[in-house]
């Protein structure tokens, strides 16, 4: 028994095939280039083409986030903005559409999908630039993003934050503030002191004119660039193991004040010292290399805080590391450092060195008398027992006042006495112009007043630095 079904089949008429005028031979149709792509794909070319689009969408929507984000930090400074949409920004002249099988489609004649693929090439629009971006497949269906971009219409750079970053006024102000705090972390009227010091007592060591001669700049740099090094270290660890007293005693200084960290001035007070230690060795200077290892010994035991140490809180330990360091091994050992390792001549003590090692005695312990009186208040409460803390104010002032008009007097009878009569100028006048300056100042001072008592304090830095003016003049 037949089947109906294939009766039917076999009864159906089918349309003639077409017959080629060439040879008989069918000629091969070209496919338009949007159906050469129409082809049945399997199930991984699928995931294939759905991740394509989707690495394709990915850095797409993260430079449109980015942008985003720097156009909205900085929408306060828009001026005649123009629109530039996500999309139109690169549009190609063509799109893809990739027809293949699949079980998920909606077409049931064929049981096909389609991915649409559109990708943009640059295009200036009139007011915008519209980014299009669209795609349907392998279960991710991407829809249309119009993302607009504000951009600022200026001559200025699009990244105000970098052009910031890299605003030369603003390093050069970086550079400013650095080099303050540094100034101010080396106490300069400490390094202006032991400058002009190394400086007046190595002209002692001169004896004629031909003495002052490359070898004799080449010995004085050494010098003071070393005791430089070791005054930073000694005035810095100072400030180290005074933090908290100097947030009410000196609240200017850099650790202080915040502007450097514990960290920092270690690292600096540490680099200084090594590097004082090395200059020292290399330069091949007995005198010199003890110089600066006693004055590390007794800078260090005066500011410290450990057991047996700490100095500076008994007064007269103070006053003698003082002392000796700004009176007896300045003036020695430098002298010492220019007399036998730069000029090779046996070690003698003069009459001008002696006499600077006796004033120079009076005036270091004026100075360290004198410096405790505007910090009384911060010692008071750290237990720190200066003289002024423990005698008061007024009369550790007049003390001192009393002990330098004593010096000048004294400096006063030396010049008379001197065989030089520019000497006897000199000295002599020299020494009564600023013992007539300190009485006038010392009686304008308002002790009541912590300014104008740290103001007399610095006007006698400034006798020091005079003096060893005056001390070279000295025969």
């Amino acid at each position: 028994m037949d089947n109906p079904k294939s009766k039917r089949k076999r009864g159906r008429k089918l349309p003639p095939r077409p017959v080629n005028q060439n040879g008989g031979k069918k000629k091969k149709r070209a496919l338009a280039p949007s159906s050469r792509l129409v082809a049945p794909l399997p199930h991984f070319r699928q995931a294939l083409v759905s991740s394509a689009v989707n690495h394709w969408l990915r850095p797409c929507r993260a430079v449109g986030n980015y942008l985003l984000s720097l156009i909205h930090d900085n929408s306060d400074e828009i001026e005649q903005p123009f629109v530039v949409t996500g999309g139109d920004f690169c549009r190609t002249r063509h799109c893809a559409a990739i027809s293949y099988a699949s079980s998920y489609g909606p077409n049931a004649s064929c049981n096909q999908r389609k991915v649409q693929n559109e990708y943009s090439c640059l295009r200036l629009r009139k007011p915008s630039l519209n980014h299009h971006y669209k795609g349907i497949g392998g279960g991710y269906t991407f829809q249309k993003y119009d993302i607009k971009f504000v951009v600022k219409a200026t001559s200025e750079k699009s990244f105000g934050s970098e052009s910031q970053a890299f605003d030369p006024k603003s390093v050069l102000d970086s550079v400013k503030n650095s080099l303050d705090a540094f100034y101010r972390f080396s106490r300069p009227h400490t390094v202006i002191g032991t400058a002009l010091s190394i400086i007046s007592v190595s002209l002692l060591a001169v004896e004629k004119i031909s003495d002052i001669s490359p070898l004799f700049f080449t010995g004085v740099l050494e010098a003071v660039v070393a005791a430089l090094f070791m005054n930073i270290y000694i005035v810095g660890l100072n400030q180290l193991s005074d933090v908290e007293i100097d947030k009410i005693n000196k609240p200017y200084l850099p650790l202080a004040s915040g502007e450097y960290s514990f960290g920092t001035g270690v690292a600096i007070v540490s680099s200084f010292s090594i590097l004082s230690f090395w200059l020292g060795w290399i330069v091949g200077s007995w005198p010199l290399f003890w110089a600066l290892f006693v004055s590390f010994v007794l800078g260090t035991a005066y500011s410290i805080n450990v057991p047996l140490l700490r100095w500076k809180r008994f007064a007269v330990l103070a006053a003698m590391c003082i002392l000796a360091v700004r009176a007896v091994i300045v003036q020695l050992a430098f002298f010492l450092h220019m007399q036998t390792h730069v000029y090779k001549r046996p070690p003698v003590f003069s009459r001008p060195l002696i006499f600077a090692t006796a004033f120079m005695s009076f005036f270091s312990v004026v100075i360290a008398l004198f410096k405790d009186i505007p910090d009384i208040e911060g010692d008071k409460i750290f237990g720190i027992q200066s003289f002024s803390v423990r005698l008061g104010q007024k009369p550790v002032f007049w003390t001192c006042v009393s002990l330098l008009e004593i010096a000048y007097g004294v400096a006063l009878l030396v010049g008379a006495s001197s065989p030089c009569l520019w000497s006897k100028i000199f000295t002599g006048l020299g020494h009564a112009v600023l013992a007539a300056i300190l009485w006038y100042q010392a009686k304008s001072v308002d002790l009541k007043s912590k300014a104008s008592i740290t103001s007399f304090y610095m006007f006698i830095w400034k006798l020091f630095y005079a003096e060893y003016l005056l001390i070279p003049f000295v025969r």
